[in-house]
């Protein structure tokens, strides 16, 4: 059959195209040879994953529940379950399927437990509040008001732990999940460059949309020959209409889809739908912070702050003394960056560099490695003590000092130095209408990886969307992102 897209080998970003780690060999014929890959065992693995990612988080939910009731009871109380607790558990799966937590990873490529952690507040509310309202039924003792907050906490970490852990096995106990995008070649480079390290997933190729257009025979031998389980459709002009014919023929097909739209890219993706009499509207929410969600940010920034600079500062200490003595110079190394509403300021880190590195910088140039950025493998300005210090992240300590000065927040965009903000133009710099972040999307997503061009559109977009709990998330999102690339 002609092959009407680009092969994935061609892109810039290597996709993966044999067999990944996780996934079923595929049956052979009696002969010995592979046999063809059929659109029954496509949509069989499909269920097949669909049916471990529920199977799993409902056992987890219940397993959350019950270890959690008893251990509350038992440690603060001395009160004990009665076996006929056990019978109460399906009732948490059937609220747990009333707010969706079951159904949302088939609709979603990115199965992210803190996500959905509002909806598990709730859950772990709602039992919360069962258990002591049938406290009479279901425990031996008298619980006390002790008793149910203990209970809440444990099920609000249990059950949020208990679903990562459960989405892990889930994920490596089933068949990776194979996508087309149907859509350019550009979109297909930069979904293949963030999916590269995905072992949940495989961007098999991709189809020019006017190819499947209309055609569903055209989607069905797709599924057939190369296993496809999901379609991402990037739109382009003109295809409003056609959209929709495309999205019918998948679901006709069992696909699952998942739209790109090209209009989040400029309002972000906080917006409200609207009935307005059978027609759909989208709300779009301004752009920057009211008083009061400045307030709660600033209030975060200095709560965050101030615990981290305490609680790290005997670490600091040792790292000021072990710099004094590695190499000679200042402790802290100062740099001046960009602020808020393009005002520069002093931001202060622990030095990891020779003195007077900077000045080393011209002679290096050629070895950068980032787009708009200047970043180093192996950097020869880095001390011996400067390694570890950025391997363990304490050398951006002292920047706990500028938030709460208030030139930095714990979240926001990237501060540049003043030869890379002179690059950005136009309406990207409407980045600079917050305060710049210690870490932010850049930073999970690894601060060389991502071309500055890239970059200030994602903080166009974390401000479009800012959140309190999209800054909470972020946060606990860049420990695992710094330690898995090891401070590089």
């Amino acid at each position: 059959m002609r092959n009407t897209g680009l092969e994935p080998e061609t892109t810039a970003a290597r996709v993966r195209t044999t067999t990944p780690a996780g996934s079923r060999p595929r049956p052979r014929n009696p002969d010995g040879t592979r046999r063809r890959r059929t659109e029954g065992d496509a949509l069989a693995e499909v269920h097949l994953r669909e049916r471990n990612y529920r199977r799993g988080l409902a056992m987890s939910d219940m397993l959350a529940t019950t270890a959690s009731a008893a251990i509350a009871l038992q440690a603060f109380g001395g009160e004990r379950l009665r076996p006929v607790f056990v019978l109460a558990l399906p009732i948490v799966v059937i609220v747990g399927k009333l707010q969706g937590l079951y159904d949302r990873d088939e609709l979603v490529v990115s199965k992210s437990t803190l996500d959905e952690m509002p909806r598990l507040f709730h859950l772990a509310t709602l039992i919360a509040l069962a258990v002591w309202l049938t406290r009479k039924v279901f425990v031996v003792g008298a619980p006390s008001t002790a008793d149910l907050v203990a209970l809440w906490a444990l099920l609000l970490a249990s059950l949020t732990g208990g679903r990562m852990l459960a989405r892990r096995i889930a994920a490596f106990t089933s068949p990776p999940e194979r996508c087309l995008l149907l859509g350019g070649d550009q979109v297909f480079g930069r979904l293949a460059a963030r999916l590269a390290d995905d072992r949940n997933l495989v961007l098999v190729r991709w189809e020019p949309l006017d190819q499947v257009i209309n055609r569903r025979a055209r989607l069905e031998d797709l599924v057939e020959q190369d296993g496809i389980q999901r379609i991402i459709i990037a739109p382009g002009e003109g295809h409003s209409t056609e959209i929709v014919d495309v999205i019918r023929a998948a679901k006709a097909t069992g696909l699952r889809v998942s739209l790109l739209p090209g209009i989040l890219a400029t309002v972000g993706s906080s917006v409200v739908f609207d009935d307005l009499g059978g027609i759909v509207l989208l709300g779009v929410p301004r752009f920057g912070l009211s008083q009061s969600s400045a307030l709660l940010k600033r209030t975060l920034d200095l709560v965050g702050a101030t615990a981290l600079l305490v609680l790290m500062s005997p670490l600091m200490l040792v790292a000021m003394i072990a710099i004094k003595r590695g190499s000679p110079g200042p402790v802290f190394f100062r740099q001046t960056r960009v602020g808020r509403g393009g005002q520069p300021f002093s931001m202060i880190k622990l030095r990891t560099m020779v003195d007077g590195a900077d000045a080393l910088k011209p002679a290096l140039a050629e070895r950068n490695e980032a787009v708009g950025l200047f970043k180093i493998d192996n950097d020869p300005r880095i001390t011996r003590d400067g390694r570890w210090l950025r391997r363990t992240h304490l050398d951006e300590l002292p920047q706990m000092i500028n938030v709460i000065r208030n030139e930095m927040s714990l979240v926001g965009p990237r501060p540049l130095i003043l030869e890379e903000d002179e690059t950005i133009t136009g309406t990207d710099r409407r980045r600079l209408h917050l305060t710049p972040g210690i870490t932010g999307q850049w930073q999970i997503l690894g601060a060389a990886r991502v071309p500055l061009a890239e970059m200030v559109k994602l903080d166009y977009l974390y401000i479009a969307n800012w959140s309190l709990w999209g800054d909470i998330k972020i946060l606990a999102r860049t420990i695992p992102a710094m330690v898995g690339r090891r401070g590089q």
